[in-house]
C-alpha cells in the first residue's frame, strides 16, 4: 500500500434517513416551481435496517442528527485501530477537532501491509442549512478553510495486521500488534507522531522510508503463540502489562522490565489456555484491578483470571453459553466496574453483573437483538456508565443508553420506531462491514469506526 492517502472529505453516504418521493406517470422532466415546492414539504421517513426501499426512494443523511460526521479513506481497509491519546486536553468539545489514530492494514498481499499513525485535524462540526434568500458571497473560501485534513506516517509491517493497541510508558507511546503470521510485536511511535507535526520532518521521514534499509522495525516481537490472534489488550493500571491471545485458545501474559536501562518484556511461556482449543476472540483488561482480566471465546463463554495464580488455577468465573454462538467482543464499563456487555455472532448484545457469576455460571443482566448478523465491536462510554456503543456486520453502529426506559404515554408516529428498545438511542448507518469502534476519551461522545468502505467519525445528537 503506498503510503499516500486519500484525503478526507465530509461524509455524504450516510444512510440515515429515507426520502421518499412518489412517481407519476404524467410526471415530465421539468417539474414547475409548485410541484418542487410540494415535494419539499412532503415529510420524511426515518430509514430502519431490515426495511426495503421502493422504486424511486433514495437514502440520504440528516445532518442534523449529528455535531459532528465525516469520513476518511486509507487505501487498503483497516481491521483494527486504537486512538493515541494526545496533549490537547481533556473534554474537548468546541470544533474544530485533531485527534491521533493507530491503524493497521488488511491489504489482500502480506507483504504491502502498515501501521498507520494518524493525524486528524480541522475536523469543524456540521452546519445545518437554514431556509435563507442571504447567501454568503465567500461561501467557497469558507468550505476550502474547513476542510478536513489527515496526515499519516506508516509503517510496513509483515503480515495482515488482525488487532492493534497503544499505551503510553512515560514518554513514549507503544504500540501492540497482532499479526496473521502469529507474531505479536512492539512499536515505539514516537518518531512517526513527532514527524506529523512538521511537514518537512514528515516529508524527510516519508522519503527515509521509501529504502527499505531504514524500515521501522518493532521494538520487541514475541513469536511463543501456536498460531495468529485476535485477542489484544494494555492494563491500564499496570504499566507495560499486556495481554494476547491466541485462535488455538492460549492467552500470553506480558510484563515490562527495566534492566540497567535496557527496557524488556518477559512474556510468560506458560499460557492461560481454559478456552483450547477454541479461539480467544477478544481481552479486556479490569479497570481497577490490575491483576484481573477478562476473555471470551468461541466457545461461547466469557472467562475472568486471576493472573497472580497459575495459570491452572487462574480462571476465577465462568459465563458459560454467555451467547448462542461465538462470542466476539467485550468490554469493561469503565465507571461501573461490576459490568460488562458483549456482542456476539448470534446479533445479540448483553450486559453482566460480574457479581452475579457463580460456579454455575451466570444470566445477562439485559439482553439486545437489534443487530441482524455478528457483532463485531462493543464499547462503554467511557465517561457515561449507563451508555455504550456496538457495530457489527450488518452495516449498523447503535447507541444505548441502559438508564433510559419506555415511556408509555408517548405515542410515535412511525409504527417501526415504536417497535424499537426505548434504550436504543441512535441508529448511524453507511458503512460496509463494521469492525471496530472506539469512543474518543479526550472528546466527549465522539465516535471513531471503521469498515470495509473506510472510517467514519462523528458525534450524534443523542450523547
Amino acid at each position: 500500500m503506498s503510503e499516500e492517502m486519500e484525503p478526507m472529505e465530509d461524509n455524504q453516504n450516510e444512510e440515515m434517513e429515507d426520502d421518499s418521493e412518489e412517481e407519476s406517470s404524467e410526471e415530465d422532466d421539468s417539474m414547475d416551481e409548485e410541484e418542487n415546492e410540494a415535494e419539499d414539504t412532503e415529510p420524511k421517513k426515518v430509514f430502519l435496517p431490515g426495511n426495503t426501499m421502493e422504486t424511486g426512494e433514495e437514502l440520504v443523511v440528516d445532518e442534523s442528527a449529528y455535531r459532528i460526521l465525516h469520513q476518511a479513506q486509507t487505501g487498503a481497509p483497516c481491521l483494527s485501530f486504537d486512538i493515541i491519546k494526545d496533549a490537547l486536553g481533556d473534554s474537548r468539545e468546541s470544533y474544530p477537532l485533531t485527534m491521533y489514530l493507530l491503524a493497521g492494514t488488511q491489504a489482500p498481499r502480506a507483504h504491502v501491509n502498515n501501521l498507520l499513525v494518524m493525524k486528524m485535524s480541522n475536523l469543524h462540526g456540521t452546519k445545518v442549512k437554514e431556509d435563507s434568500d442571504e447567501e454568503s458571497s465567500d461561501s467557497e473560501d469558507e468550505d476550502n478553510t474547513k476542510s478536513p485534513v489527515m496526515n499519516v506516517a506508516s509503517m510496513k509491517h509483515q503480515g495482515c495486521i488482525n488487532r492493534v493497541r497503544c499505551t503510553q510508558m512515560g514518554d513514549t507511546t507503544v504500540a501492540a500488534s497482532w499479526s496473521e503470521l502469529g507474531r505479536v510485536s512492539l512499536w515505539d511511535l514516537n518518531e512517526q507522531l513527532k514527524a506529523l507535526e512538521n511537514p518537512s520532518l514528515l516529508s524527510a521521514y516519508k522519503k527515509k522510508c521509501e529504502k527499505s534499509e531504514n524500515a521501522v522495525k518493532p521494538i520487541f516481537t514475541f513469536k511463543g503463540h501456536l498460531s495468529e490472534g485476535y485477542g489484544l489488550d494494555w492494563c491500564p493500571t499496570e504499566t507495560g502489562t499486556l495481554a494476547s491471545g491466541d485462535c488455538k485458545g492460549n492467552i500470553h501474559i506480558w510484563r515490562y522490565a527495566d534492566s540497567g536501562g535496557n527496557p524488556s518484556w518477559n512474556v510468560d511461556q506458560r499460557p492461560y489456555s481454559s478456552h483450547a482449543p477454541h479461539s480467544v476472540e477478544d481481552l479486556q483488561w479490569s479497570p481497577n484491578e490490575r491483576h484481573v482480566l477478562a476473555s471470551c471465546s468461541v466457545d461461547k463463554s466469557i472467562k475472568i483470571w486471576d493472573t497472580r495464580a497459575s495459570p491452572q488455577s487462574a480462571c476465577m468465573l465462568t459465563a458459560t453459553d454467555a451467547h448462542s454462538a461465538d462470542v466476539n467482543v467485550i468490554s469493561w464499563n469503565k465507571k461501573e466496574t461490576q459490568f460488562l456487555v458483549s456482542g456476539g455472532d448470534d446479533g445479540a448484545i448483553r450486559v453482566w453483573d460480574l457479581r452475579q457469576f457463580n460456579a454455575d455460571g451466570a444470566s445477562p443482566v439485559a439482553t439486545f437483538k437489534q443487530h441482524t448478523a455478528p457483532v463485531t465491536t462493543v464499547e462503554w462510554h467511557p465517561q457515561e456508565a449507563t451508555v455504550f456503543a456496538s457495530g457489527g456486520a450488518d452495516d449498523q453502529i447503535t447507541q444505548w443508553d441502559l438508564s433510559v426506559e419506555a415511556d408509555q404515554s408517548e405515542e410515535k408516529e412511525d409504527e417501526d420506531v415504536a417497535k424499537l428498545p426505548p434504550q436504543l438511542l441512535f441508529i448511524h448507518q453507511g458503512q460496509t462491514d463494521v469492525k471496530e469502534l472506539h469512543w474518543h476519551p479526550q472528546c466527549p461522545g465522539t465516535v471513531v469506526s471503521t469498515a470495509l468502505s473506510g472510517f467514519n467519525i462523528f458525534r450524534t445528537i443523542s450523547v
